[in-house]
């Protein structure tokens, strides 16, 4: 946890979940830049007292520090969602001041003031912009925040192109904001979002399957080499038994699975909203009519029940934003530990040089590789 300083006060903010041992902030320049502005450090102070939606609040620090102005927070993360929650307890807050909606929720019917901390994904920007664009007006005020390293040419183009005129600030501790002017009758066109593609053949059942992509998922264009590796080398089982696709992106993995054993109930789980939607959307595609599916936004495996779980396949992130951390992985392994039977399997693909093997042995007890490329490992770990 660390203190956040600004002119409307201290807050205490911590990520999620919250570890001791997590030295990273819960937020950054960025955050503090937009805050100044808005407060009048540079100029006049925004006026607030209109519908406020914050877009892409990282891990809450805006809505906390904005929570008397009762915000909307609008974000395709779950952990963002409970980081949020956490903050503006500890601060004193009342969640019920903010109103918390999902990338796949309806927005506020009127936009008077809109903040859009910048994604990493500019396809999310776009579909983002494009969801808000008919709520603003041309008395909405629109500012946008991040990293200098996080905002391009392309960036602008997308706030131009959508809302209407942009420009941008100096930069300040590596930090800029955005300024867009709502324009009465933009030529915005329609989202292009989402997109489907078919996958190639010779990647085993998943061969030839058509794949649903909402805004900001991973390789949302085409099938990533890692994902294209695991598919070939996927378990062969038969029979009952429940499986998880645990940070399942568009879900493939897990329609591929569903598909060499209809008999097996599989779950989908993310943290991403935007996943679990293109998850879902792959799944009603593809999947035979009796294969059982569930499809749950979450962390991790922390709701399912201990000792329930078969079999577990995993491709885990090894970045939280902009910060290059194995965190996730870790709890990643815990939770399905945690959710395995006894004798189920942990099915773990990654880049050879992240020595996950070491990981698993440590939690497990155990770790073989099943195969492995030039670049990519895939391993079995097994609940004892």
């Amino acid at each position: 946890m660390n203190r956040l300083t600004t002119s409307r006060g201290e807050f205490d903010l911590a990520r999620f979940p919250d570890d001791p041992r997590d030295l990273l902030r819960a937020w950054d320049a960025a955050d503090e830049y937009l805050l100044r502005h808005l407060d009048g450090i540079d100029g006049e102070p925004t006026d607030l007292s209109g519908t406020v939606v914050v877009v892409g609040d990282r891990w809450g620090a805006l809505v906390t520090a904005l929570a008397d102005h009762r915000p909307a927070q609008i974000t395709d993360s779950f952990l963002t969602q409970e980081a949020t929650r956490g903050n503006l307890k500890r601060n004193g807050a009342d969640a019920d001041m903010v109103r918390l909606l999902s990338t796949r929720d309806t927005p506020p019917d009127r936009i008077d003031v809109l903040l859009i901390r910048v994604p990493k994904s500019l396809a999310l920007l776009e579909d983002q912009l494009h969801r808000l664009a008919p709520r603003v007006h041309t008395g909405t005020v629109v500012i946008g925040t991040g990293m200098v390293a996080e905002i391009h040419t392309s960036t602008l183009k997308l706030f131009e192109r959508i809302l209407g005129p942009t420009r941008t600030s100096l930069a300040a501790r590596k930090a800029r904001l955005i300024f867009c002017s709502p324009a009465p009758q933009p030529l915005r066109g329609a989202s292009p979002w989402p997109r489907s593609y078919a996958l190639p053949t010779g990647i085993g059942t998943a061969s030839g399957l058509t794949v649903t992509n909402h805004a900001g998922i991973f390789c949302a264009d085409r099938l990533d080499i890692g994902t294209r590796f695991l598919l070939r080398n996927l378990p062969r089982r038969r029979g009952p038994e429940r499986v998880v696709d645990l940070g399942c992106g568009n879900g493939v993995v897990g329609v591929a699975a569903a598909l060499a054993n209809p008999e097996a109930e599989v779950m989908f789980i993310d943290e991403s909203y935007q996943a679990v939607a293109s998850a879902e959307a792959t799944f009603r595609a593809n999947a035979g009519a009796g294969t059982t599916a569930r499809f749950v936004v979450g962390d991790g495996l922390s709701g399912v029940p201990a000792g329930t779980v078969d079999l577990v396949l995993n491709n885990p992130p090894f970045h939280t934003h902009q910060a290059t951390t194995d965190a996730t992985a870790w709890r990643m392994f815990t939770g399905s530990r945690a959710a395995l039977r006894r004798g189920g399997e942990l099915w773990v693909i990654g880049n050879r040089h992240l020595g996950y093997h070491v990981k698993l042995r440590r939690i497990f007890g155990n770790c073989e590789v099943v195969t492995s490329d030039p670049k990519f490992v895939i391993l079995r770990a097994v609940r004892s």
